[in-house]
């Protein structure tokens, strides 16, 4: 999957798609499908499916360039590859982008959701974010907060952080970072609503291990604890967005680029103000 964005349309009609409830309260679902290529489980995702209007969102597309912007930082996480593809749902071929992974987990390993292996595992009131910095996951989830913050996640409950097990060898890790689609400006499908969207704005998310508020969860960090990302450059913005003008909007690129930046430039200052 080296190459990140397949612009040339892709025959992706044999893929069975299946929906996944859209946990963020919008209007619509979330629709995914698997495949066997060459001994390689690979994961599609569509954007958000309305049954009249057919794919409306842009989430896949946010999938690569959150993929590409924790590259820069530094950040363990999954890749993702955009694919202009004809896809068959309801009976009807759509003409759209459907973001592919490869699968994570390496042999032997299961998987589970952290809500569920935490809520086996804690003890007797402990938070889940004191139970994961227990495990030893810290360094984990103080890098998750950062990034969820960045391109304000809305979408980071239980299952969005996976437990990886291999009980043969007795390991338990954490799942690269996974599922980003439910941020940058995910909500915002007019020119209207691009134009007019505050980059800053502290809106309500789902975060297992933290509060509703990114803002907030930035103050969970420790001080001495905050992650050493790879700092941000003016000049990113173009490997953020190579390669997408047939993609997305030119506006929506340039809020999602001024959303990024501007969130960057407030942890930068929030590091150095000796906040939290």
């Amino acid at each position: 999957m080296e190459t990140r964005i397949i612009h040339e349309k892709q025959d992706l009609t044999y893929l069975n798609w299946s929906k996944i409830r859209n946990s963020s309260g919008t209007a619509g679902s979330f629709l995914k499908a698997s495949s066997e290529l060459g001994g390689r489980k690979i994961y599609y995702k569509l954007s958000n499916y309305d049954n009249l209007r057919g794919v409306v969102g842009h989430e896949s597309v946010n999938e690569l360039i959150v993929d590409r912007l924790l590259t820069l930082l530094g950040v363990e996480h999954l890749h993702y590859q955009l694919i202009h593809a004809d896809v068959l749902v309801d009976g009807k071929v759509l003409d759209t982008w459907v973001c592919a992974s490869e699968n994570f987990r390496e042999k032997g390993e299961d998987k589970q959701a952290l809500d569920v292996y935490a809520g086996n595992e804690r003890q007797d009131g402990e938070s889940a974010l004191d139970f994961c910095v227990r495990m030893g996951w810290g360094d984990y989830i103080w890098q998750m907060l950062v990034v969820d913050y960045l391109i304000l996640n809305r979408d980071r409950h239980g299952a969005n952080i996976e437990v990886l097990r291999n009980k043969k060898k007795k390991t338990v890790r954490l799942a690269p970072l996974f599922d980003h689609g439910l941020s940058l400006l995910c909500r915002c499908e007019t020119p209207e609503a691009i134009d007019n969207y505050d980059v800053m704005a502290d809106l309500p998310v789902q975060c297992y291990v933290g509060s509703r508020s990114t803002v907030e969860n930035l103050k969970l960090i420790p001080a001495d604890k905050r992650p050493a990302l790879t700092p941000l450059k003016e000049s990113d913005k173009t490997i953020l967005l190579e390669g997408l003008d047939d993609v997305i909007p030119r506006n929506l690129q340039e809020k999602i680029w001024e959303m990024i930046w501007k969130r960057w430039c407030y942890y930068e200052d929030f590091c150095h103000s000796g906040r939290g």
